[in-house]
């Protein structure tokens, strides 16, 4: 949210999420306000290099062009000191000298000359290469050209480049020559040197601006670079662009008003695989360790301070390596062993219930779209009221008919779900026939425990969660807002009194906190309620094959606005790009004039082939990418490139279990005769790149082992002054052999062995010391390589 927004009246205001210049994200309008509350949560990969993280807040304009009351920028070194809790930020102005984005790739050298009268002087060579990554203007790339500068405190020779069309990332390929110093006699020297006073002075400037044409031009970022570092070598670097010195320069910024964040940034340096084998090996056996409160990957939850850092890299690497399920059980039966009455199973937030919940969210997300995607999209776009609350109630507001509405919308997701079975991914099946069988064998006696250990988390834990927070599950775009957000909690509370076996009968109605919902839940006493839950319950917690009883509808997965290269040509015989809406269904992808009208042109999932990234240079576009099908490819440019990355996942996704996936690919355009990238002349010739996706057809498409093996040495890493409490703790228990002590430092760890805990925790130690080891040598070897300016 933000507060105190200029100008100092009721505006409406958006917010957008922009890597350097791109913007990736834009938050819903908030209208007639001046602290605008947004609530709304992105996440993603970051698929590019970027120096700045920025949040600019707009003032929403219908006839003119929005405008930008203010940013908040953070470089990228700094997002590490803000990650992982709330801040909020001052805002700061908006300055043209401060916007930039892109590299540029340099050449410089010193030369001594000798001239005709046998003086010497010193030259200073510019070859000024390419540039990448510079910023849209306006929505399309730009015009760049360089001006290269020496300057000093008495001079600034300054030279400039040709204008480049159309390009964010122009080849310049031009040199520059200047004039370092004075000539002196080559008789009085045997060795040119340059005065240490002079060349303490000097420096490369080098501007890039974006030829305005008519209009002014525009500063696109500038690097300086010191002539003393290059002394008599020569050496080449990329450089990123910096703003200018002077940008930024209002003398009060505390007058635009602030925004708050909430920032969880993350990022590792990955070695190659054969560095995580010791690690690796060490957790996917803790299933087989005894006590499991021994084994690598609970002590890695033991010392985490939020026990979700240690749950996301783990339950991803136990997926990805098949040991999730008997990893589960075991903690499960640990987590039993404290449970005292069946009414409370599974209802804390454990390390057991913190894995289910990450595995459903990670193997139940197509799941979730199947089941729950149409009758949310129902309750969001055509709302009817449903407030049963009298205190909430609007005016004009008749009770009865919200209670129907209401009931309209729990019996239609209620009867999604119970009729859902067959779509539940087979892993969920199988943790859930553990939970159910480990949860009857802890308490014999009650004939219901076996079903709410499974519907602790597949209502409560998973449907009613998806329900009352769409937007979190990509069920919708964006934050519904209030009065919907009210219809889906009401919705979502419904469906876990539902979910949970036995809470139907006369006794339980009396413990509703709520009256209303107590008067609601008298309409719902029906035997047919809890026989369909039970009988939902038994199906996903049955390792039995199910085969799916008929051809089920599609389900949208994907949908948005993006340009395609015209399949035809025009008139004068060129081909354009055009503005379409895009839908991606789990049977068809394909592209309409506006959104809710017919399709131009449909391609069946079946048919398509490869979906891969296109080379920038084939159109001179950025963000483009190829879905490759039975005819000519599909050209297509995203927006932006998180944008861009995400739907070649969910195009890759869709499609990988395809027969007649290709193995290779071309990753530019055939244009005037020639495939652009390997100069073949024959359209239908075989790809000269490998596909990317060319993967098996599993959950472990978009899990990648080593990374998250690394998250969890970087875990370890960080957490080592637990570990040696936990190895001191073991230490004591082992050795002390009298009456129990007070709670102390140790208290708060599981040991049930301490010997064996030990053993673990030496192995730990001793891997993460090989692994720091190696991250050392890493960081050496890329210090060393590195040149001034480089990334």
């Amino acid at each position: 949210d933000a507060k105190h927004l200029v100008p100092n009246k009721m505006r409406d205001f958006f917010c957008t999420i922009n890597l350097d210049q791109e913007e990736v994200f834009r938050t819903q309008v908030v209208e007639k306000s001046l602290s605008p509350y947004f609530g709304e949560e992105f996440y993603f990969e970051i698929p590019r290099t970027f120096q700045w993280l920025s949040f600019y807040i707009y003032d929403k304009s219908v006839l003119q062009k929005d405008l930008r009351i203010g940013k908040v920028s953070i470089k990228k070194e700094d997002l590490c000191n803000y990650t992982g809790k709330e801040n909020w930020f001052m805002l700061q102005p908006v300055d043209s000298n401060s916007e930039v984005q892109g590299k540029v790739h340099l050449e410089l050298k010193l030369n001594e000359l000798i001239t005709d009268n046998g003086s010497v002087c010193q030259q200073l060579v510019v070859h000024i290469k390419e540039c990448h990554g510079l910023p849209l203007i306006n929505g399309q790339n730009c015009d760049p050209y360089a001006t290269v500068s020496l300057v000093g405190p008495s001079r600034n020779d300054q030279k400039k480049t040709k204008v480049k069309k159309k390009t964010s990332n122009p080849q310049f390929n031009e040199t520059f020559y200047f004039e370092v110093t004075r000539s002196s006699s080559y008789t009085k020297k045997s060795q040119f040197q340059v005065e240490e006073e002079d060349i303490e002075k000097l420096e490369v400037r080098v501007d890039l601006w974006n030829n305005g044409n008519l209009v002014q031009d525009v500063f696109l970022g500038e690097i300086k670079v010191p002539v003393k570092v290059l002394k008599n070598d020569s050496f080449q670097a990329w450089y990123l662009l910096q703003p200018r010195e002077n940008g930024n320069k209002s003398s009060k910024t505390d007058d635009l008003g602030s925004l708050r964040l909430n920032i969880c940034y993350t990022e590792d340096c990955v070695l190659p695989s054969e560095y995580y084998a010791s690690l690796r090996n060490l957790l996917l056996k803790s299933s087989d360790v005894q006590p499991i409160s021994a084994s690598a990957a609970y002590i890695l939850s033991e010392v985490c301070r939020d026990k979700y850092d240690a749950v996301l890299p783990l339950v991803r690497l136990l997926l990805h390596h098949h040991k999730l399920v008997p990893f589960v059980a075991a903690v499960a039966e640990l987590d039993l062993k404290d449970t005292q009455e069946a009414n409370t199973i599974f209802r804390g937030n454990s390390l057991a219930t913190r894995c289910v919940d990450e595995m459903m969210k990670i193997v139940g997300k197509h799941y979730l779209k199947v089941t729950l995607k149409p009758v949310i999209d129902e309750v969001c776009e055509s709302p009817k009221p449903c407030e049963i609350d009298p205190i909430k109630l609007r005016e004009g507001d008749n009770v009865e008919i919200n209670m129907e509405n209401l009931r309209y919308y729990v019996d239609k997701v209620f009867r999604e779900i119970v009729r859902s079975s067959i779509s539940c991914p087979t892993l969920m099946c199988d943790v859930f026939y553990s939970l159910r069988h480990l949860a009857a064998k802890r308490f014999p006696n009650d004939p219901h425990v076996q079903y709410s250990a499974v519907s602790s988390f597949v209502f409560l834990r998973f449907f009613a969660v998806a329900v009352v927070s769409p937007h979190t599950f990509h069920l919708r775009p964006h934050h519904p807002d209030a009065q919907t957000s009210r219809t889906l909690t009401l919705i979502s509370k419904a469906i876990q009194t539902l979910g949970s076996w036995g809470s139907l009968t006369k006794s339980k109605l009396s413990s509703f906190k709520e009256t209303f919902m107590c008067e609601f839940f008298k309409t719902f006493q029906e035997e047919k309620f809890t026989e369909s839950v039970k009988k939902f319950l038994d199906d996903v917690s049955s390792t039995e094959s199910k085969e799916p009883s008929g051809v089920s509808e599609p389900v949208h997965l994907k949908e948005g606005e993006m340009y395609k290269r015209a399949q035809g040509r025009t008139r004068i015989g060129k081909k354009n790009f055009k503005k379409r809406w895009f839908c991606l269904t789990t049977r068809e992808f394909t592209y309409h004039k506006q959104q809710d009208k017919e399709p131009i042109f449909t391609i069946p999932i079946k048919n398509i082939l490869a979906v891969e990234k296109l080379d920038e240079s084939s159109f001179n576009k950025k963000n483009m990418f190829q879905v490759l099908h039975g005819e000519k490819p599909l050209y297509i440019q995203a927006n932006n490139c998180v944008e861009a990355s995400e739907w070649i996942e969910a195009l890759c996704r869709v499609t990988r279990c395809n027969q007649k996936r290709l193995s290779f690919y071309h990753p530019s355009a055939f244009l005037n005769g020639n495939w652009l990238c390997c100069k073949a002349t024959v359209e239908n010739t075989e790809g000269c790149a490998r596909c990317t996706a060319d993967v098996p057809a599993d959950t472990q498409i978009e899990i990648d082992g080593d990374r998250e093996t690394e998250r969890i040495y970087s875990l370890f890493t960080i957490n080592r002054s637990k570990l040696q409490k936990l190895e001191e703790a073991c230490g004591s228990i082992a050795v002390y052999q009298g009456p129990p002590k007070e709670p102390d430092d140790y208290s708060n760890f599981t040991i049930e062995d301490s010997v064996a805990t030990f053993h673990t925790l030496q192995q730990i130690m001793d891997i993460v010391e090989k692994l720091n080891e190696s991250h050392e040598k890493y960081q050496k070897k890329r210090s060393s390589s590195a040149k001034y300016g480089s990334e």
